[in-house]
């Protein structure tokens, strides 16, 4: 297989795509882009980021070093039953979400070189870890994000991969919980990134006053509905009351609802609609 122009060496990898970490392949440079990384981050998280990536975030304390997913995985599998897999980058659809629907987190295993520090294109390893992995040792997420998996390998046959990729994108990337301190931030896509971070948790304005962003209460169709962004701030956000919620209201089976929303229109990313809850 080659790699259709996508980074990373996809050559020695297994039928899952799984490859070995080899954390001696790191670099001092490398280490010392993870270690800034990850200073810049932490000083943005406080006020904006959840209490219970925060928290877990301690427990990892990998600050100093590039971790090594052999030592995550004993916290993991022990915290919610799920372990990391190094993978060679951006994976298939149907590969990717057969790992998710059986508790394996694919994981980047490259990080960005030093003139990369501020902008990447794809995910690389401290997207995947520092954004993705402290949320998988809450028990809400951890099965949310495998249901999640078991669902799009799913909706595969019922033509609604589509819809399930926005819902991805608005919570398990770019989603807002609402937590008794205010607005605060649990998708992976938020808090690996600075600008992204200070944008989805700037003081909400009034829904009178011209905004270059949007915030919504989950809604589930509407969320479905929306195209979002990949090239720039994010114009949408949706917030949940509480992981609890995230399970419940994506509990059913959505066959019908792919059937609803074959009928509604495609909202754009910065859309307004008069039914819109906003917080």
């Amino acid at each position: 297989m080659t790699n259709n122009g996508l980074r990373g060496n996809y050559e020695n990898m297994s039928d899952d795509f799984r490859v070995a970490q080899n954390y001696a392949n790191y670099t001092s440079d490398h280490q010392d882009v993870w270690r800034r990384l990850y200073q810049r981050q932490l000083e943005l998280l406080p006020n904006r980021a959840s209490s219970v990536f925060i928290n877990s975030l301690k427990q990892l304390d990998f600050a100093n070093e590039i971790p090594r997913f052999d030592i995550v995985n004993q916290q993991l599998l022990a915290a919610t039953g799920w372990e990391l897999i190094g993978v060679p980058g951006l994976l298939p659809d149907e590969v990717f979400f057969t790992h998710l629907a059986n508790r394996r987190f694919p994981v980047t295993i490259w990080i960005r070189e030093p003139h990369e520090f501020d902008y990447i294109v794809e995910p690389d390893l401290f997207h995947d870890f520092f954004g993705h992995v402290p949320m998988l040792f809450n028990q809400h997420l951890a099965d949310y994000v495998q249901a999640y998996g078991l669902g799009a390998l799913k909706a595969f046959k019922l033509g609604g991969l589509t819809y399930l990729a926005r819902l991805y994108w608005y919570t398990i990337e770019f989603g807002l919980v609402l937590e008794p301190e205010g607005l605060r931030a649990y998708g992976a896509g938020i808090l690996s990134s600075p600008g992204e971070l200070a944008h989805a948790t700037a003081p909400i304005l009034p829904a009178s006053e011209i905004a270059t962003r949007q915030w919504l209460h989950f809604d589930l169709v509407r969320m479905m509905q929306t195209r979002y962004q990949i090239d720039c701030f994010q114009s949408t956000y949706f917030a949940i009351d509480s992981f609890e919620q995230l399970i419940t209201e994506t509990a059913p089976d959505f066959s019908l609802l792919y059937k609803a929303l074959n009928k509604l229109p495609v909202l754009s990313p910065d859309a307004h609609e008069a039914t819109d809850q906003r917080l």
